[in-house]
């Protein structure tokens, strides 16, 4: 909802504005946007069964939340996303230190300017994103997010018992807003305990002065699932006041992780034109799922969106490499390029502790990249229904004695490798992926690559030759 701006108090009353709570505010541009069938959260993908009805139900419900989830489950998204409930513009009183609605002021200043200028009290207004405040709570103190006395203040003459001389921490300073706070298990204890009090009764105390502030805030926290039911690491009581609990996931399906991947993504946008095959953002995807459930992972530190996100960018970043040097006008993506997905997976994902330790990261993030190849191969060609062409595959590679790619080959030398391996023909065009030269290098990798981790061909890597050779004698 968007108000008209006036410029007083008495103009706003003219308008028929109606002052709603921060909680009411957003229940009700809830309601709209629900009424109106229209998407809730746009952007967020893969929660409109599960998360999203959970925090539509906390919403609607008054209450404040808790987002727990492993990393790069979208939380900080969602929170920053609270802001589409929000009107567009909202009138604050000109001159206070927070934030302060004509109709509610909290402080002593705006009590006084209210008092003192009745209608022509002049309104300042904010968009929705001037509502929305958000702290990462590893070192953050009392007076990051409630407030201090300021020195400055006092030296300037004002009592140590007034308001006038407080500084306000973000909190506060949110006031008819959103207030978020990351990583909650890291919060300090004297944090948390001042956090009790704007939980339950929507107040907060600085320094034990003799005052309250009733501030008009949706809270916000995210936390791991893990940290956040470890013993000690927060304060019962404050979980206690905490409305509502809301868990995330990971991706439920590939498809859903490749639209997400797909949004994400943020490449140069520079010549020449890089194109990526479908299966080849298949098997980006998968190498994210995978690396899921693969036993020498941590899996309760997690696998991110940001391991497809840059493994994504990194393959087309390789063949865009590969089309600079060759001064081709357009690339595609091949098996090739990810061979140079370590960089991009290395610190994504975090080793099993107690695993074997002559494993190495490399060891393990190839390996799993071959198990993402012969899922989507097999997808692709079933075995039961193209047994019989990988092998006449296979006999003409052994005829051949070996074939050869690298990742700097021109797409037209492929057709060379399709001369001497005839067979693979029939594999390319059921896919039509014979149509262009480019495309057709890339079908052929990948069909090698997946001949290869079903154990119909052997590979080996020398710097950036691959050779394939039969593992049969025919």
């Amino acid at each position: 909802m968007r108000h008209i701006e006036v410029p007083t108090l008495g103009e706003l009353k003219a308008t028929g504005y109606r002052y709603r709570t921060i909680k009411e505010e957003m229940a009700s541009n809830l309601a709209h946007i629900l009424r109106n069938k229209e998407k809730v959260f746009p952007g967020i993908h893969g929660y409109e069964d599960t998360v999203i009805p959970q925090i539509i139900h906390a919403i609607l419900a008054g209450h404040n939340i808790a987002i727990l989830g492993e990393k790069g489950q979208a939380k900080s998204r969602i929170m920053r996303s609270l802001t589409t409930l929000l009107d567009d513009n909202f009138p604050i009183i000109a001159g206070t230190d927070i934030p302060e609605s004509p109709f509610h002021p909290v402080t002593e200043k705006g009590k006084r300017l209210l008092h003192e200028m009745q209608d022509s009290l002049p309104i300042h207004w904010i968009g929705r994103e001037e509502r929305y405040g958000e702290r990462l709570a590893p070192g953050s103190r009392i007076a990051d997010i409630i407030g201090d006395i300021d020195p400055a203040r006092v030296i300037e003459g004002h009592s140590l018992a007034s308001e006038n001389a407080l500084f306000y921490g973000l909190l506060p300073r949110m006031n008819h807003g959103i207030f978020a706070i990351n990583e909650l298990p890291d919060l300090d204890y004297l944090v948390q305990v001042a956090l009790f009090n704007i939980l339950e009764e929507s107040d907060i105390q600085i320094r034990g002065l003799p005052l309250r502030i009733p501030l008009d805030v949706f809270i916000c926290f995210t936390a791991n699932p893990a940290d956040y039911s470890r013993s000690g690491k927060i304060i019962t009581q404050l979980k206690d006041r905490i409305g509502a609990e809301i868990r995330t996931h990971y991706p439920k399906t590939r498809d859903t992780g490749i639209e997400i991947t797909r949004q994400e993504i943020n490449i140069p946008e520079i010549p020449p034109e890089i194109k990526v095959p479908d299966f080849v953002e298949k098997i980006i995807e998968e190498i994210t799922v995978q690396a899921r459930t693969a036993p020498n992972i941590n899996q309760k530190s997690g696998v991110s969106a940001r391991l497809s996100i840059a493994n994504y960018e990194t393959a087309v970043a390789s063949a865009r490499r590969r089309s600079l040097l060759l001064s081709e006008n357009l690339g595609y993506v091949r098996l090739t390029d990810l061979g140079n997905v370590f960089a991009s997976s290395s610190g994504k994902i975090e080793l099993d502790p107690y695993r074997d330790e002559a494993v190495t990261e490399y060891q393990v993030i190839m390996k799993i990249v071959d198990s993402a190849i012969r899922e989507v191969f097999l997808e692709y060609f079933p075995l039961k229904k193209y047994e019989p062409i990988f092998d006449e595959i296979a006999k003409q590679v052994f005829t051949n004695g070996k074939v050869e790619i690298s990742d700097g080959m021109p797409a037209p030398a492929y057709r060379d490798i399709l001369k001497s391996v005839p067979a693979i023909f029939d594999l390319l065009s059921d896919r039509n992926w014979d149509a262009s030269d480019e495309m057709l290098a890339s079908g052929i990798e990948f069909i090698f690559e997946g001949m290869t981790v079903n154990q119909k061909l052997s590979r080996r890597k020398l710097g950036e030759l691959i050779s394939f050779k039969s593992v049969d004698v025919f």
